[in-house]
Order: C-alpha cells, then sequence, then structure tokens
C-alpha cells in the first residue's frame, strides 16, 4: 500500500476525517515529509459498546457511593462548565 502525500495544512484542517480513514499518510510542509500517521488497529463497535458500559457501571457506582443525586451532579458540572468559560473569557 503506498502511503498518501498531505500537506500539514490540509491535515490540521481535515483531521478528524484523516483519524477515521484508516489510512496511514506521510505529513509534508512545502514538500518535504515531516511525519507519518499510521492509524492504530480500530475496535470493533461492539468492544467500544461493551466498553462505554462498562464505563458507565463503574460510574453508577461511584456516584452512589458519593450519595449524590442526579440534580446535584448536574448543578455541580454546571457550575465547572461555567467557571471554565469565565476563565477562558478572562484570559483573552
Amino acid at each position: 500500500m503506498e502511503t498518501e502525500k498531505i500537506g500539514i495544512r490540509e491535515f490540521r484542517e481535515n483531521l478528524a476525517g484523516y483519524l477515521e480513514s484508516g489510512k496511514p499518510l506521510a505529513i509534508t510542509r512545502h514538500g518535504e515529509t515531516l511525519g507519518f500517521y499510521i492509524p492504530a488497529q480500530k475496535r470493533s463497535r461492539k468492544a467500544e459498546v461493551e466498553a462505554m458500559r462498562a464505563a458507565a457501571k463503574d460510574l453508577d457506582a461511584m456516584i452512589a457511593t458519593w450519595g449524590a443525586s442526579e440534580d446535584e451532579l448536574m448543578e455541580e458540572y454546571k457550575e465547572i462548565r461555567k467557571s471554565s468559560r469565565e476563565k477562558k473569557r478572562n484570559a483573552k
């Protein structure tokens, strides 16, 4: 299989698509190869779903030990996000 050559700007602008394609790429700048993107082997959809279910089960167990309600957790999450946005705004 021949490696496709693409410019770094194109790679950056279309990153998600290239990562999903699963094709090896040679990343270039001004015609010179900077490096290579070699995709890892994809997991099956079933394996991904099972991993998500296991993570959700673990998260449910952690929440149960905290004794917090879903509403309390959502309010805390919203406050964290609000604080994060304010910090970003103030940093500019």
